[in-house]
């Protein structure tokens, strides 16, 4: 289905920028097939173009390896290890959008995320939050999204047997963006 820019209350062109302070990217992945770890990505940022048509807007977001946190300092030192993240040799995480459309209720975003150096189509599936001034008179607006990706597609396939013959890990890892954007220009 065409976005029209009319259908988007407040809908402006230009490229805004990721309000940090108000924006979250986290994970979450199958632990020992009973619960889930969840983890944050601290330092990221992202840009948005909207053009005249909505469906021409183009993302792109980095994320700083290094930044992932679990709550549990020995865990996070091991994501970042070769058995995960490998972040000596691929300190970023990357999304470069190809395609904006609208399904139903919800908009998709589909792009080439790049995670240990493997490239492979993704598809974000979200919601516009809205677009409004804050008190100081900047235009703001507000998108959240999740994905899931096999991570053994990125060359992460570390994995340790359990007691009971099951796996310390699932394969698949959800993300979440909640994600806040200021028009810069």
């Amino acid at each position: 289905m065409a976005i029209t820019a009319d259908a988007i209350p407040g809908y402006r062109t230009g490229t805004w920028t990721l309000d940090a302070a108000h924006s979250e990217i986290s994970f979450s992945v199958r632990h020992l097939a009973i619960s889930r770890v969840r983890g944050t990505f601290g330092t990221w940022d992202a840009t948005v173009v909207t053009g005249e048509h909505p469906e021409d807007t183009t993302v792109t977001a980095t994320i700083d390896v290094a930044s992932v946190s679990t709550g549990q300092a020995q865990r996070d030192g091991h994501l970042r290890t070769s058995d995960f993240f490998a972040i000596d040799e691929f300190p970023q995480i990357t999304f470069v959008s190809t395609t904006l459309s609208h399904d139903g209720s919800a908009y998709v975003l589909a792009g080439d995320l790049t995670l240990r150096g493997v490239t492979k189509p993704v598809t974000i599936t979200g919601e516009l939050g809205g677009i409004t001034a804050d008190a100081y008179g900047n235009t703001k607006a507000g998108a959240s999204g999740t994905l899931e990706i096999n991570r053994h597609d990125f060359g992460v396939s570390w994995n340790a047997a359990t007691e009971a013959g099951g796996l310390t890990l699932g394969d698949k890892v959800t993300i979440t963006i909640d994600a806040q954007f200021a028009l810069a220009s």
